[in-house]
């Protein structure tokens, strides 16, 4: 007799869901296989014809090599084999020895769409659509994986049936579960690699050229920028690990005790959110059940908890706002730590990276990074973290006090919110990085014109800046609304899932409390309840989940900061400068601060302890350079810089700088009163020092003439004050100081003849009996120095004193002879008063 082959297993129909504690392997089987092969085929054809169309290859050159997308792909094959396999098994070594329809179904679709996905992955690797960026798989293969990987997961709940093989009671049960063991492990390790994309080129952005040799380059805008497809959790270890010590206050046992204490009422709000339905539930009952007896006492109960819990969410209850007032301390600790480390970082950066940065992005970097860790704190530990173990509490609590279908429907509602949550928001953040772009961009414009509002006045570029401005905000405003317009399709989505998880379970209860099934009103009243209640926080935790990714996106600039490596560091070991007489000495410089731009070849001179050296030389000599090498704002590539025989690389900065004083060209003066300002080189000295500084700067009775006195304001970078003021003020600072080598960098360069030679006098205070470098235009200021050095073009020309330089007749002789014909010129437009007004003036 021939055996027919039939679909399901003997005595079970594929109608007949719900058996014995489970649903049927024939109808699991043949609906998940089912829906997740016309998801696949589908939109994945769709997609396929998309790339066909409009894609372009990419360049074999940024394509990454990675181990794990190679991994990624060995599991995608693996499932259809081990669906093979276990077809080969069931007609060979299991039980029953037969095969039935729903298991070819599965084998064969299987068979067909895992390779189908691969074949997509190849094509997303090798190709890129123009309207898409580059960083990230697409939502089709996102989906599949994720619809899989939920597959796998439903199978749990036939942990009750006997039908499923988790009680292990025979060679089947073994094999089956080993088998299952190996799907569930091969599509959480797709899934988890889906998320991460190691087969998708960051390096496809229009921002990257590939050069000549094959590599990539990446313009200035985009260094330290992720991309923008780049998951957010991307590095979180890394970001939690710099976080850590920020996080838990160590040196305060209190704070320590109050974060105890906050998680000890996060756990009670747990059981006090069980507890408020279940108390309804029995209130309702005894009115129903014993109708005329007054349970005064489940009312007071019930009441207690709900002032526990608070407005059903726990957002006014007591416990949380308990909480919310024992946290703020440990929340003021964080952000102290943080900006405080953040501020020390940036002082401890070059100054080539001072020198190229805009302080109003940096500033609004700061602002966004210390607000985000709070919130992102406050987000994930009383927010996201209650959410779930809510979620969980109440699946096993519906499973156990109704039935599994209930516990089904919360576990599907919540996947799929959670699910689709996930995957639309990661989605959405490269329209997050894109608004925080264009809003650092627009911060930066706003303080960058304000800062040189003078220029703007110079130039009566007032009109022109606001249109820039207004440009800005306009740029800002497009991914703004990108950005919000997908929040709404977001939220759209959100309700749908919930809604119709509502709908199932309201529906299913009633039924059942209607065809008297063993539940009833109060248990209706219970699960409204209840449900309601598990929804109203799963409604916000879209919006915390999209608060934790801007609050991770708002950090990466942070991170990036922190991440910049001080380009000048003390050695190992390093000791303090010890000047006993001040002899300064550079042997051999060079140094370039690009590869292509040299500055310095081959320096070498020596500044005798208590003597003036002097440098002259066209702009762009390299003079100033000098001075900035000495201070080791830069290391020099080769040669070394000498200081009493210490060389600056092997002694700490700290002290080489607190030894040297430094007038500069351009004085830029705190926005803070004129005392503070001088008070700056020594910050300890009283206020004796300060005036007696500031007279011999000759500033003090200029000082009593202003209102305020000691006490006036500046202005934002002195600007209130002349420049023969700023210049004074400056020189009383360094004579504050006290140092024991003097740097004049062209101190008197953009003043009058009549200010400069008032100045020249306070300065020749400062330098008497000090190591003095001088650098300087007008040759007038250097002729008293013991030996001047001429620099052309990064290299010393000429050197001697005034007088052996004039004899030369080089080019000294040449800049000297200039700056005579031009004071003689302007002596000439001098008005000359005639006898009749000397006269007068007797």
């Amino acid at each position: 007799m021939a055996m027919t082959m039939t679909y399901c297993p003997p005595n079970i129909t594929f109608n007949e869901i719900w058996i014995e504690h489970g649903m049927s392997k024939c109808f699991m089987d043949t609906v998940s296989i089912t829906i997740i092969s016309l998801y696949l085929l589908i939109f994945g054809t769709i997609q396929l014809w998309m790339y066909h169309k409009y894609g372009t290859e990419i360049s074999a050159n940024v394509l990454p090599k990675s181990k794990l997308y190679n991994i990624q792909k060995f599991f995608l094959y693996l499932v259809p084999l081990l669906s093979i396999l276990r077809i080969i098994l069931q007609a060979t070594i299991l039980d029953d020895k037969k095969i039935y329809g729903y298991m070819i179904l599965t084998t064969v679709m299987t068979v067909i769409i895992y390779p189908y996905s691969v074949h997509i992955l190849r094509v997303e690797r090798h190709k890129l659509l123009p309207s898409v960026p580059p960083r990230g798989h697409g939502l089709v293969l996102l989906g599949f994986w994720t619809l899989a990987f939920v597959a796998e997961n439903l199978v749990f709940v036939n942990i009750g049936k006997l039908e499923w093989w988790f009680h292990l009671n025979s060679l089947t049960d073994q094999i089956e579960m080993a088998l299952f063991v190996l799907r569930y492990v091969s599509n959480l390790v797709i899934f988890a690699a889906g998320l991460r994309a190691p087969g998708i080129s960051s390096n496809t952005d229009p921002e990257y050229r590939t050069l000549d040799n094959g590599t990539t380059s990446q313009s200035r805008y985009y260094q330290g920028r992720p991309d923008d497809n780049t998951s957010t959790w991307k590095n979180a270890w890394y970001k939690i690990k710099i976080l850590a010590p920020f996080l838990w206050p160590k040196a305060n046992i209190l704070l320590q005790l109050r974060v105890m204490v906050c998680f000890g009422l996060l756990i009670a709000g747990r059981f006090i959110n069980l507890y408020v339905p279940i108390y309804n539930k029995k209130i309702v009952d005894s009115v129903t059940e014993t109708p005329g007896e007054f349970r005064w006492d489940l009312i007071l109960i019930y009441v207690a908890f709900k002032f526990l819990q608070g407005g059903g969410t726990g957002g006014m209850g007591l416990l949380n706002n308990l909480r919310s007032f024992l946290w703020i301390r440990i929340q003021q600790y964080t952000t102290r730590e943080v900006e405080v480390e953040l501020f020390r970082h940036l002082h401890g950066l070059s100054l080539r990276w001072h020198l190229g940065r805009k302080t109003g992005e940096v500033l609004r970097i700061m602002d966004r990074g210390t607000d985000s860790i709070n919130n992102l704190l406050n987000y994930i530990l009383f927010s996201i973290v209650p959410t779930i173990i809510d979620i969980i509490v109440a699946i096993v609590f519906f499973i156990s006090a109704f039935n599994k279908w209930f516990g089904l429907i919360v576990f599907m509602t919540m996947g799929l919110y959670i699910a689709a949550t996930i995957m639309v928001t990661e989605w959405r953040t490269k329209f997050q990085r894109r608004m925080n772009l264009a809003d650092n961009a627009t911060k930066a414009r706003s303080v960058d014109s304000l800062l040189n509002f003078e220029t703007v006045k110079y130039y009566s570029a007032e009109s022109y800046e606001v249109e820039c401005y207004r440009k800005a905000i306009s740029e800002y405003q497009i991914e703004e609304w990108k950005c919000l317009i997908t929040l709404n399709i977001l939220n759209t989505l959100q309700n749908v899932i919930v809604c119709g998880g509502l709908l199932a379970g309201s529906l299913l209860c009633l039924h059942m409390v209607v065809s008297g099934e063993g539940l009833t009103i109060g248990d209706y009243v219970l699960f409204a309840s209840y449900i309601i209640q598990l929804y109203v926080p799963l409604n916000w935790f879209g919006t915390y989940y999209r608060a934790i990714q801007k609050n991770f996106v708002d950090m990466e600039n942070m991170f990036d900061l922190l991440r910049e490596e001080q380009e000048i560091i003390d050695a190992p070991g390093a000791g303090n400068l010890e000047v006993k007489r001040g002899q300064v000495e550079f042997s051999n410089v060079s140094f370039n601060y690009t590869p292509d731009r040299i500055v310095l070849k081959n320096i070498s001179f020596i500044a005798p302890a208590g003597k003036t050296i002097a440098f002259v030389g066209p702009s762009g000599a390299g003079k100033s350079t000098i001075m900035r090498l000495l201070f080791r704002f830069y290391d020099i590539e080769q040669g070394s810089i000498i200081i009493d025989g210490q060389n600056v690389k092997t002694i700490k900065q700290k002290s080489l700088r607190s030894s040297i004083g430094v007038v500069p060209q351009d004085t830029v003066l705190f926005n803070n009163t004129i005392k503070y300002n001088i008070q700056y080189g020594r910050i300890d000295a009283p206020d004796a020092d300060v005036i007696e500084a500031a007279k011999n700067a000759d500033i003090h009775d200029k000082i009593l003439t202003f209102p305020s006195g000691y006490e006036t304001m500046v202005g934002e970078r002195g600007l209130r004050l002349s420049g023969g003021e700023k210049q004074r003020v400056a020189i009383a600072r360094t004579i504050l100081k006290a140092p024991k080598i003097v740097l004049l960098d062209e101190a008197t360069s953009a003043l009058d003849t009549h200010t400069e030679r008032n100045i020249q006098a306070a300065l020749n205070r400062i330098c008497a009996n000090r190591t003095t470098i001088i650098i300087a235009h007008r040759l007038s200021t250097i002729i008293h120095a013991d030996e001047i050095f001429v620099l052309k073009d990064g290299e010393i020309v000429e050197r001697g004193r005034h007088e052996e330089l004039i004899s030369y007749g080089g080019i000294y002789h040449g800049m000297w002879q200039a700056q005579l014909q031009n004071d003689n010129e302007v002596n000439k437009d001098e008005i000359v008063p005639t006898p009749s007004e000397v006269e007068i003036e007797t």
